[in-house]
This record gives C-alpha cells, sequence and structure tokens, in this order.
C-alpha cells in the first residue's frame, strides 16, 4: 500500500487544487485508490519520517500512481518511515509543447505542499523530498515555504537550472539538513529539450537566468552549497538517459535495468547513509 498526495484536477493536464491524500495500490491496473478522510490525515503523519517524491514533466496520474508506487514497493523503507507519493499535473493534452508553461505549475503546487506540510505534518519526526526532472522545482520551492528544516532532499535529474541553488533558490538550500544530485551528461532531454524549452519558459515568469545548464546534466555550479553532498555526476558509460532513474510507468513496459540502482541512491539520501555511487 502506497500513499499518494493528489493535486491534480483531471487524469490529463487539468488545474491545480489543495491535496487530497489516497492510500492504495498504485500498480493496480486501474490503480486502487481510496480517499482518506482529513480528520484521520494526523493519525496517518504523525510520529514518521515522511518522504515525499514528486514524478518529472508529462506524466499522467496513472502514469505517476504506478511508477511512484513500484518505487514506493521497491524502496521498502519501514514501519517508521512513509513514503508519499505526489501527483501533479505537469502535462497536458498536447504534450511537450506545455514545458514553458509547466515551471508555473510546479511552483503552485511546491507552495502548496509547503503549506499542507507547515497544517498536517506537525507531529512528523522528519520531512525529507526526492523528485525527478521537473519534480526538482516543486521540490524546491516547498522546501523555500516550510518552516521547518527539511531533513533530505534528492534531486535526480532535475530539470531546473544549474545555479538554482544559489540563486532562485538558495533559500531552498539554506533550509535543507542535506541535498543529494544526481545527474548525467548522457541525458539527452536535458542536454537538447532543456535548452530549448527552458529560455523559452523565462519569457513568461523571468525568475531565473536563460541558458544555463540543467542541475540534471551537468550537477551545481561550483561552488556547491554546503548542504550539497558529493558525488552526484553518473559516469558517462553508465548511460544514464531522462527515462532511467524511476520505475517505468505504463503497464507492461519491458523492463529498464537502470532505475534499481538510482532508487537505492535515492534510498541512501533518505537514510542518510554514505554514497557508494554515483
Amino acid at each position: 500500500m502506497t500513499y499518494f498526495l493528489d493535486f491534480r484536477t483531471r487524469s490529463v493536464g487539468g488545474g491545480v487544487v489543495d491535496p487530497r491524500l489516497y492510500e492504495g495500490d498504485g500498480t493496480a491496473d486501474p490503480p486502487a485508490l481510496t480517499l482518506i478522510p482529513t480528520i484521520q490525515w494526523r493519525s496517518v503523519l504523525d510520529g514518521k519520517n515522511l518522504l515525499f517524491a514528486a514524478h518529472g514533466f508529462n506524466v499522467s496520474r496513472t502514469q505517476g500512481t504506478r511508477s511512484l508506487g513500484l518505487l514506493d514497493g521497491y524502496l521498502g523503507l519501514g514501519p517508521l518511515n512513509l513514503f508519499i507519493g505526489i501527483l501533479w499535473p505537469g502535462d497536458s493534452w498536447l504534450p511537450i509543447v506545455d514545458y514553458p508553461f509547466e515551471g508555473e505549475v510546479a511552483i503552485d503546487c511546491g507552495r502548496r505542499l509547503a503549506d499542507f506540510c507547515n497544517r498536517w505534518c506537525v507531529g512528523a519526526q522528519s520531512l525529507s523530498f526526492l523528485s525527478h526532472s521537473l519534480g526538482a522545482r516543486l521540490v524546491l520551492e516547498a522546501t523555500t515555504q516550510l518552516a521547518r528544516q527539511a531533513q533530505s532532499v534528492c534531486l535526480a535529474a532535475g530539470a531546473i537550472n544549474r545555479d538554482c541553488l544559489t540563486a532562485e533558490y538558495s533559500g531552498a538550500a539554506a533550509n535543507a539538513g542535506v541535498i543529494s544530485l544526481l545527474a548525467s551528461h548522457r541525458d539527452d532531454v536535458l542536454k537538447i529539450a532543456f535548452s530549448i524549452g527552458d529560455p523559452l519558459s523565462v519569457l513568461l515568469h523571468d525568475d531565473h537566468t536563460a541558458f544555463r545548464a540543467a542541475l540534471g546534466y551537468d550537477g551545481p555550479s561550483p561552488p556547491a552549497p554546503q548542504p550539497v553532498r558529493p558525488p552526484w555526476q553518473i559516469p558517462d558509460q553508465a548511460g544514464y538517459g531522462h527515462g532511467d532513474y524511476l520505475p517505468p510507468s505504463a503497464v507492461g513496459a519491458p523492463p529498464n535495468p537502470q532505475w534499481p540502482r538510482a532508487a537505492d541512491f535515492m534510498k541512501r539520501a533518505f537514510l542518510n547513509q554514505p554514497q557508494s555511487w554515483p
């Protein structure tokens, strides 16, 4: 059973709403989720070490529940720790071309996630976050707005400027105990598509510098801020593309031998263990 925090109004695309908390089997076809009444939220969250996990851009609700449900099952965090998948509308009926607009959606969801944590997670032992792709912006926005320090933040293939931790999201870096990163020069999405889409997004909201490499491609701009823990650059020979960090989201998708190693990195980041990879 996996818990999910759902910010969506539709299965594909749609707007952002304050989150609802679900539990169930996200890997079922279709996902079998049950809405948890608000009155029960504290009993679920109190006393736990919470790990909020955000998928990336162009992921539907069904794809998100499946991929994050599989990740939760693989991580096996134990009874004192609680994995919560973040379902957010970073997609549309016109995929890819909507990328410049989705940064604002990620920011909106990040602020609502912080509000959720500040209101409902005061009894939690700790708060940690992990993300893939554009989910990095959601997680960093939430970390910036938290009323307490995040214990751990792990950003895999971050589709956000590599200088974000010393510029746009320096506040998030200051409010995180440890930040762990995964970056790959074999990620053609961040090498090519990010360099095209991100400057377009700057035209819509001038909140960061255009024409910078992505955090998930080159890693952070030196010197990295204090909470960032090396290493982060995956060796080129490992061949990690943009879709190799999380479990496959499609039913019947062919096995991908890459993602478990990335998931092991995420687990060690959450548990504050030494990193043996990349």
